[in-house]
């Protein structure tokens, strides 16, 4: 009976202090106003938090902090206090991940930036062996770089996607794998003009989610938006953003005619909630299980 009065008690005053404490949130900096792929993450986060009832203040970090300096900080608990980023093991044991993947899987469904005096060695592409033969550019430190060097790809690495956008218009590097949930943004603000090229027909797709991380020494936090964002998926809010957001993206990039090639994530934790399909696209994923290597 005590046991039991002193937990109904420790709720009560996590409740009573989530509710009444000013919780300053904040974010990496985008690298400019012209960067929106932070625009929907913000977007839930937001919503998350007013499910929960908290009062809040959410603001970008005071300088610009790319993905691998922005999780080294959140580690260290300076300048942010929370990063969404694409899942791996590593990250997750560093970090609290609240394992609600807030893109549904999205960001492993990559289409390709290319040049376009390259568009002829994509033609007639039908393997994933034939893929291979061609030589994408990715981050120093992204695990996407780890996942397509696991499945026989030969990478060329680079510090940032700026810079990756720079490699492709000088020539270097074949294709430039981004997620769908990204490229429209990035090609508006960097492809004008410069002959950069949305390839038509083909995609990868590789099993991985993007969460919102917290330090590990923030359990409160992480309790309020993993609440907040369950709230969310019980309400149908989640998914009306979802849907409002990438759905007509989804759409103009003809996902539905494209060859979409399955490839391995051996970086993916055991932890990820594959098995609950409401978390998830399911149109891509059904689709990469029957097109073979």
């Amino acid at each position: 009976m005590k046991i039991v009065l002193v937990c109904v008690v420790g709720i009560l005053l996590y409740s009573s202090q989530a509710q009444s404490a000013l919780w300053t949130i904040t974010y990496p900096r985008p690298l400019d106003d012209s960067d929106t792929r932070s625009q929907y993450p913000i977007a839930l986060l937001k919503l998350a938090l007013d499910k929960t009832g908290v009062n809040y203040e959410l603001r970008p970090s005071d300088r610009i902090l790319l993905t691998g300096k922005a999780m080294r900080q959140l580690r260290e608990n300076r300048e942010v206090n929370v990063v969404w980023s694409m899942t791996d093991s590593q990250r997750e044991k560093d970090l609290t991940a609240i394992r609600i993947p807030i893109a549904k899987g999205l960001i492993g469904l990559r289409v390709f930036v290319i040049n376009e005096d390259k568009k002829a060695k994509f033609n007639g592409i039908q393997s994933l062996s034939e893929m291979r033969k061609l030589v994408p550019v990715q981050g120093e430190e992204w695990p996407d770089t780890k996942i397509l060097q696991a499945n026989g790809f030969n990478v060329f690495t680079v510090p940032e996607f700026r810079e990756a956008y720079d490699m492709i218009q000088q020539g270097k590097g074949d294709f430039f794998p981004r997620s769908v949930i990204e490229v429209h943004g990035e090609l508006e603000s960097e492809g004008n003009g410069n002959g950069l090229y949305l390839e038509e027909s083909l995609a990868l797709y590789y099993p991985t989610a993007m969460y919102y991380f917290v330090s590990s020494s923030n359990k409160i936090l992480a309790n309020l938006i993993e609440t907040g964002l369950n709230r969310a998926i019980e309400d149908g809010s989640f998914d009306a953003l979802f849907e409002s957001t990438y759905a007509p993206i989804l759409d103009a990039l003809n996902m539905d005619s494209r060859t979409i090639f399955p490839l391995e994530n051996p970086l993916l934790p055991l932890e990820t909630p594959l098995a609950n399909r409401k978390l998830w696209y399911t149109d891509a994923i059904k689709r990469s299980d029957v097109t073979q290597p």
